[in-house]
């Protein structure tokens, strides 16, 4: 036999083991699925049960199916947001001023002069964050466990009330103490938007036209220049105080006026501010003088944002139940608050402003007031930048709604800033940050980023001090002090859940210390007068 028909020999013998083994397990299979059909003829509760089985597999399958489909969609957003922030990041490094959207420039275009800084805010059509983790159950139950918590808020008043009264009590007083004097909110409210509306944009309308034909455009410059600054000192920065003040309007009305001045002064800035560029750009080429329309700038007033563009992505319709639902929601949260304050809160320092005064007292406040500080903390959180703005949102069909990112996953307190509140922070970002290192270089990155943090103290320092109606500098050391510390020891370096705990920690501890101090001040300034000048420390003890 030759070398040939051996290995042919070999070959059919290897081939055919593998078909011998074949065969033998399809002839088990035949006869398992024969056993199976004898057992089934006996009786249908084995073939029922069969049919059970599959079933409930097909319905697991459906189910993994769909949560796999929500975790990929989840990782894909994700993902196209932080490739969309990358090319945000390289464009604006490298683009040229704003074109106006009428009037197309030639490719190539570089500034002539040294010029603003390009603001590479790009808005795109996306969700917010909770919108799509609540359609996750395990998340949705989170938000169960809340409304459950409201419940129980709401069960233990009535016991009470039931209880001590021996009768249910309705009566709501400090909701209707605090949002008291509502008419003057409101009158005030519709002066300052007003004003907004036509002062500053008739003063840029008047600049922009006969910026190009002037022959003393600094002169010009600086007369409307003046007007636009005092109309941001007096008319938006001192009137509302001032009226606030006169009036002696309690804290919710007072938090609605000064809110809503700090949100017109931010939107007043952002227009001039994107567009004083873009005319200085259009006289040097001796073209037509680029106005943004009323119903633009109309628009961006109202708009879910505080950076000017003019034109947003928009969604083609509006959702009138997805409406009404947010505004329920904050309705909701304003009475969690409510019971928040009256289970927790005032029942807490009522006692303590009858106490003297010694460190294990403050020290008992402050671990005390943690839980409702907390809890406030995510009512104004989940009212205001998912309910409030998405709601404005959804009746503007204004299609961005990234107002906040995962803040709660940060192992940072850098991170935490960032991601916390986007509506202020990219205002932050691109005409303080950003702009400061235009003007003094590059270098003094850490000099911009203390301006940042100082801008921020100090507007959040004057809000709580004319809500409250005192100058207490909580807030402000907290946050210039040992916020910028820990924005610089709790840096994105830190990785690890370590971190996030450490976040966490102090995050809770923050907001007990705030609760508790600024408590404590309005108690003492309800209980102890400061025109009592008979007051005698030695007879007090």
């Amino acid at each position: 036999m030759s070398e040939e028909d051996c290995r042919a020999l070999r070959s059919r013998r290897l081939v055919s083991k593998p078909l011998v083994t074949m065969d033998r397990d399809e002839v088990l299979r035949r006869s398992d699925g024969d056993r199976s059909l004898r057992t089934t003829s006996n009786g249908f509760m084995d073939l029922e049960h069969v049919i059970n089985r599959k079933m409930e597999l097909k319905r697991k399958a459906e189910v993994l199916k769909t949560e796999l489909m929500k975790e990929v969609d989840i990782h894909f957003n994700e993902f196209v947001n932080n490739f969309i922030e990358e090319s945000t990041a390289l464009e604006a490094s490298s683009a040229s001023i704003n074109c106006y959207p009428g009037n197309a420039e030639k490719d190539g275009h570089k500034a002539r002069s040294k010029g603003a800084p390009h603001h590479g805010k790009i808005f795109v059509s996306r969700r917010s964050l909770l919108d799509e983790l609540f359609e996750v159950n395990h998340f949705r139950t989170i938000y169960h466990m809340f409304i459950a918590l409201l419940i129980l808020f709401i069960l233990s008043t009535v016991v009470v009330d039931c209880i001590d009264q021996g009768r249910l009590v309705l009566e709501f007083d400090l909701l209707f103490f605090a949002f008291g004097k509502f008419p003057i909110v409101f009158s005030t409210w519709i002066c300052m938007f007003l004003s907004t509306l036509i002062i500053p944009y008739v003063l840029f309308s008047w600049w922009a036209q006969g910026y190009k034909t002037s022959s003393h455009r600094t002169i010009r410059s600086l007369f409307y220049g003046s007007l636009y600054l005092t109309f941001q000192m007096l008319g938006l920065g001192f009137c509302p105080a001032y009226i606030v003040v006169q009036h002696n309007l309690p804290p919710a009305s007072r938090f609605i006026v000064i809110l809503e001045q700090v949100r017109m002064i931010m939107k007043v800035h952002s227009f001039v501010r994107e567009n004083i560029p873009r005319v200085l750009s259009f006289a040097k080429e001796k073209s037509i003088v680029p106005v943004p329309t009323v119903s633009q700038y109309l628009y961006f007033l109202f708009a879910p944002t505080l950076i000017y563009q003019d034109n947003y992505p928009r969604r083609r319709l509006f959702c009138h139940p997805l409406i009404c639902g947010f505004m329920l929601q904050v309705l909701g949260c304003l009475f969690y608050a409510y019971y928040v304050f009256v289970r927790l809160c005032i029942p807490l320092f009522r006692n303590i402003s009858k106490e003297p005064f010694s460190l294990r007292v403050l020290v008992l406040c402050i671990f005390n007031s943690i839980l409702p500080g907390v809890l406030i903390f995510f009512l104004a959180f989940f009212a205001f930048l998912h309910c409030w703005l998405n709601a404005f949102a959804e009746m503007l069909r204004f299609a961005d709604r990234m107002f906040y990112q995962d803040w709660w996953n940060s192992t940072s307190f850098a991170n935490y800033y960032r991601t916390w509140n986007m509506v202020v922070h990219d205002w932050l970002y691109y005409y303080a940050y950003r702009d400061f290192l235009w003007f003094f270089g590059r270098r003094f990155k850490a000099a911009a980023m203390l301006s940042v943090f100082m801008v921020s103290a100090v507007v959040h320092e004057y809000a709580l001090g004319i809500c409250f109606g005192f100058f207490y500098p909580v807030m402000f050391i907290l946050f210039a002090g040992f916020g910028m510390i820990f924005n610089f020891i709790l840096h994105d370096r830190r990785r690890g859940p370590i971190w996030n705990v450490i976040m966490w920690t102090s995050l809770f501890l923050g907001q007990g210390v705030l609760l508790c101090l600024y408590s404590q001040e309005w108690y003492a300034h309800r209980h102890c007068s400061l025109n009592n000048v008979s007051y005698n420390p030695r007879k007090a003890k």
